[in-house]
């Protein structure tokens, strides 16, 4: 009936479901009350698929256990038969005379034969025993416990075989072995007669393992397991397969003896039925999946179609949220130039609203009038192709009051889904604020330009007025010296050479400050000063007549270390001799005062890195002056900045600025135990003719 019924039972479920999802579709938008009814099918359906796949499976547990059923009722039947067969043997065994020399072996014989049985015993009608044999297969079954001590079962089931005059069996009952171990054994008796009389019994002890070993196993032991098991559910003995699953399919059986009744027990080998476990489950199995799949897939389908429509909608309000906060106008033509599309803030930009401009072709409303033409050419080429996409030009769009504005007008390809153009989409941007910029930018300029100009002027001039103090200072100097020497009357002849050498040197400072006029111009002017390659030491050389002079006046000793082999430096010679000389002055400055007793000037000349050539020159002056305290320190370099009277404040601010020109960097540090060291750094020429080049 299940197996006819479950095919049709399918297809009417699956006719109802088509109706019912239809009207669905047809009935109800896709809402939580669609959804609600959605749920209720699928549930249902599932209930149904599921009891079918159940009422599948108890059917083949019914099958396997029916099989379960017959297999044990057989088992108890060839059991019956076979405890037969063993008592015929036994009759057939009393029926000869009862003589030990004859009786011994045949009972050997016999136990050879039954491996169940134990042993066989004859004994008289008073029960002594006669004559017995222990089973040749095994080591004797009453070696550990004396025979007399288990007579009981015997002599019971003798008395009930006298009563029903043929064979009985007594109850089971436990027999220790000596191995420590025991089984369960059960005695057969079966009485002795001649001539109708009663002489004696033979009894037979059996094993119930054994036995069911013997009698069952090799037929029905291969699938199951096979048990004698007291009402209890205890087991006796055990025989056959023995799986590690849990047996959920068993049969009982009663084997009725005479005299006594055993409880045969059979586990199926085979557990709970599978996913599978016949043709049926796997049909409906079968089919449930696959309407499953069809409701999944179909629920699915509606949740993409839904998500899609979302995600569509969601699509058009960020994109109509976009095109409304956009300040660029976009318009889009067909092939033919008509306006298929234009954005509010183009609206806004020309003054016409979108029905106004949307299918209007050229003139467009929104053109000048003076230039119709132009636009209608330039709209020509664009149609035919010839101008490049993406390719900015500016226009001029006239708003719907007349007024004109500038435009920057960008068109692209309008590429349809299938790859097709189908149109130019353009970006309008009003450049009338940019221009409005642009000019604004170019007034600023100009201004700062005039102020940039006027404070060079100005810088120029602090930098003449600063520099040109030493070498006219000089100048005045040499001029008072040979005044002094041509007032003398008592002048001696070299007297003359004096003069002409403190002339020389007045030419020679008056040249200096000419080329000191000119690099301050160009250091003014950011232009590049000419350099050359310099000798360190001729640099010295030209500052040391100064420098002596200023010595001399302030009775300080002056020392200058060149080392020796020491690369050229690439260099402004004016401008760094002006450096040294600024920074040996003001080494000397540092010293004019009561407390310094050791006036030490030290101008020392060395490699940056020694080992490298080409690392450059390092430049310092040491005085042994009061040091700088943290204060001046921090504003040392700061242009105006001085703590002499007469000063400007100009000197280490041009110091620093020539210095960082040649790629330098001018810093100063505390000489121990007095004193302050001024240092910097030249390139030298062949590193820097390389790097030029």
């Amino acid at each position: 009936m299940t197996t006819l019924g479950t095919p049709r039972l399918m297809a009417a479920w699956q006719r109802q479901l088509n109706r019912i999802s239809a009207q669905l579709d047809k009935a109800l938008p896709w809402g939580s009350g669609r959804r609600s009814l959605w749920a209720a099918l699928i549930s249902l359906v599932l209930a149904v698929l599921a009891t079918l796949v159940w009422l599948a499976g108890r059917y083949e547990a019914s099958q396997v256990q029916a099989e379960l059923e017959r297999d044990t009722a057989d088992a108890v039947s060839d059991l019956r038969s076979s405890l037969s067969r063993q008592v015929q043997a036994l009759q057939a065994l009393q029926s000869g005379h009862f003589a030990s020399a004859t009786w011994q072996p045949e009972a050997l014989a016999l136990l050879r034969d039954n491996r169940d049985w134990l042993r066989v015993e004859w004994r008289d009608k008073t029960w002594q025993l006669q004559a017995f044999a222990d089973s040749p297969l095994r080591a004797p079954a009453f070696e550990r416990i004396s025979r007399n001590e288990v007579l009981n079962e015997a002599s019971q089931a003798c008395q009930r075989a006298r009563r029903l005059n043929g064979p009985a069996y007594s109850s089971t009952y436990f027999l220790p072995q000596s191995d420590g171990l025991g089984i369960e054994v059960m005695e057969l008796c079966l009485p002795v007669t001649q001539n109708g009389e009663w002489v004696g019994s033979t009894v037979v002890t059996y094993s119930l393992q054994e036995l069911l070993t013997e009698r069952l196993g090799r037929t029905f032991g291969r699938k199951n397991e096979l048990s004698f098991v007291e009402p209890d559910g205890t087991r006796l003995a055990i025989a056959g397969a023995q799986r590690r699953e849990r047996r959920v399919f068993t049969s009982q059986q009663l084997v009725d003896l005479p005299g006594n009744t055993l409880l045969l027990r059979m586990d199926g080998r085979r557990g709970e039925p599978d996913l599978f476990p016949n043709v049926l489950t796997a049909l409906v199995t079968g089919m449930s999946i696959a309407l499953i799949t069809v409701m999944v897939l179909l629920t699915k389908d509606a949740r993409r179609r839904l998500k899609a429509e979302r995600d569509l909608a969601d699509a058009l309000a960020f994109r109509k949220a976009m095109e409304d906060s956009l300040v660029t106008g976009l318009r889009a033509r067909d092939l033919q130039g008509r306006i298929t599309y234009v954005n509010p803030a183009f609206c806004q930009m020309v003054g016409w609203e979108a029905e106004a401009l949307i299918g209007q072709n050229a003139p467009m409303p929104y053109w000048p009038p003076e230039m119709v033409d132009e636009y209608q050419q330039r709209q020509a080429i664009r149609m035919a192709g010839n101008a490049s996409p993406r390719e900015g030009f500016e226009s001029v769009f006239m708003r719907q009051d007349g007024t004109r504005f500038p435009v920057l007008i960008i068109e692209a390809p309008l590429i349809s889904v299938q790859g097709e153009q189908t149109g130019w989409m353009g970006a309008v941007i009003d450049i009338s604020e940019q221009r409005r910029i642009e000019e604004l930018s170019r007034a600023s300029q100009d201004r700062l330009q005039a102020t940039a100009r006027l404070a060079t002027v100005g810088e120029m001039a602090s930098l003449l007025s600063h520099e040109l103090n030493q070498p006219l200072a000089a100048i005045a100097s040499y001029a008072n010296g040979s005044l002094n020497l041509l007032k003398d009357p008592q002048a001696e002849p070299q007297t003359l050479d004096d003069v002409h050498m403190a002339l020389r040197r007045i030419a020679e400072q008056a040249e200096r400050a000419g080329r000191v006029i000119n690099s301050v111009h160009d250091f003014v002017r950011r232009r590049d000063q000419a350099r050359e390659a310099v000798q360190p030491q001729a640099l010295l050389d030209a500052i040391a007549p100064l420098v002596n002079l200023q010595a001399r006046k302030l009775q300080v000793r002056v020392h200058m270390r060149v080392d020796a082999r020491l690369p050229a430096v690439w260099c402004d010679r004016t401008m760094v001799e002006q450096v040294l000389l600024n920074l040996a002055r003001n080494g000397m400055q540092a010293m004019d005062s009561p407390h310094c007793r050791d006036r030490v000037l030290v101008l020392q000349v060395q490699l940056a890195a020694p080992g490298q050539e080409h690392a450059g020159v390092a430049f310092s002056v040491t005085d042994l002056g009061a040091g700088i305290a943290p204060d001046v320190a921090a504003q040392l370099f700061n242009p105006f900045f001085t703590t002499k009277p007469e000063g400007m404040g100009l000197g280490l601010s041009l110091c620093r600025t020539v210095v960082e020109q040649h790629g330098g960097q001018l810093e100063f540090a505390p000489h121990k135990p007095v004193g302050t060291v001024f240092r910097f750094t030249l390139p030298a020429a062949g590193s820097q003719t390389t790097h030029t080049a």
